[in-house]
């Protein structure tokens, strides 16, 4: 599983602070998660090829999180893009978008699926036979929701080793990853004597624009790493309740009570010149936190 944070600041755009994207490598997959302005400008730069994005996840729609959107999408028709795209976002993304793209006369060229969300229930919007997507619902000024991406369990491992010196054939190991035991000479080797448990499933949960709101603690438990917006600091709790955003005390309180393993900030007010202080004042309640920087990879 690997992170690249394409922006992660909040409001908008400055000349070395991107509005929110990031790109989710997981089980073969590349889900994109929001595209403010710019955000196909840091997947360049990210050397990240266009062709393999086959679904992006869109929280809300603010221009902080969307508006990079119709130029992406404008782009992949450019470079002759032929492969579906898939758009999971609020209610309304499929209007503003082909709206824009029709009035500019620049229709796709490729299927362009949405599908538009409006519940306020968590619920499955994605899935295959490595990874299932679930909406996080948030708390903020209009419809929001969060994405969790988690892996499913794969196949047991094979110790090689353990298989030859049993005697069983490379054609049997499929098998064995199935869990099933198998037949050599007419003895049956054991599954568990030849193999490993599968790597333990990864969970990422997503968290953007979002007022404190423990219920969302039984819908990420256990995630492996969690972002969490923190807008403010905590001087500026007021502000938080007003706008419906979070504080680095309150995304450190949703990690520590949902146990999480790593809390990744961001989604900062430009007031702040001093980043380091969401660290300090997450730590305090939090010890696993690290800050989200535009073009950083977590892996």
């Amino acid at each position: 599983m690997k992170l690249t944070i394409l922006g992660c600041h909040s409001a908008s755009p400055h000349e070395h602070k991107n509005p929110t994207a990031q790109l989710l490598d997981i089980k073969g997959h590349r889900f994109l998660i929001d595209c403010g302005e710019g955000t196909q400008v840091q997947l360049r730069k990210s050397k990240v090829s266009f062709v393999h994005i086959k679904h992006i996840f869109i929280s809300h729609l603010h221009g902080d999180h969307f508006y990079g959107l119709p130029g992406l999408v404008s782009s992949f028709r450019l470079l002759g893009r032929e492969a579906p795209l898939h758009i999971y976002g609020p209610e309304g993304i499929k209007e503003a978008l082909t709206l824009l793209l029709k009035l500019a006369n620049s229709r796709t060229n490729f299927p362009l699926h949405f599908h538009e969300l409006e519940s306020k229930k968590s619920e499955c919007v994605y899935e295959d036979d490595s990874v299932v997507v679930y909406t996080v619902p948030l708390d903020h000024r209009v419809y929001t929701n969060g994405f969790l991406f988690a892996e499913k369990e794969g196949m047991r491992r094979i110790n090689a080793d353990a298989a030859y010196a049993a005697g069983i054939d490379k054609s049997q190991f499929r098998l064995l990853q199935l869990g099933q035991d198998v037949l050599v000479d007419g003895d049956l080797v054991k599954n568990s004597t030849v193999t490993q448990n599968p790597h333990p499933p990864k969970k990422y949960a997503y968290c953007s624009d979002t007022a404190f709101l423990p219920s969302i603690i039984p819908i990420i438990q256990d995630a492996d790493w969690l972002y969490h917006e923190a807008t403010f600091l905590q001087q500026h709790a007021n502000l938080a309740q007003q706008t419906k955003h979070s504080t680095a005390q309150e995304a450190a309180t949703i990690a520590r009570d949902a146990n999480v393993q790593r809390l990744i900030l961001g989604h900062y007010s430009s007031r702040y010149k001093n980043l380091d202080l969401f660290a300090q004042e997450a730590k305090s309640i939090f010890n696993n936190v690290i800050l989200a920087s535009d073009g950083a990879v977590i892996s």
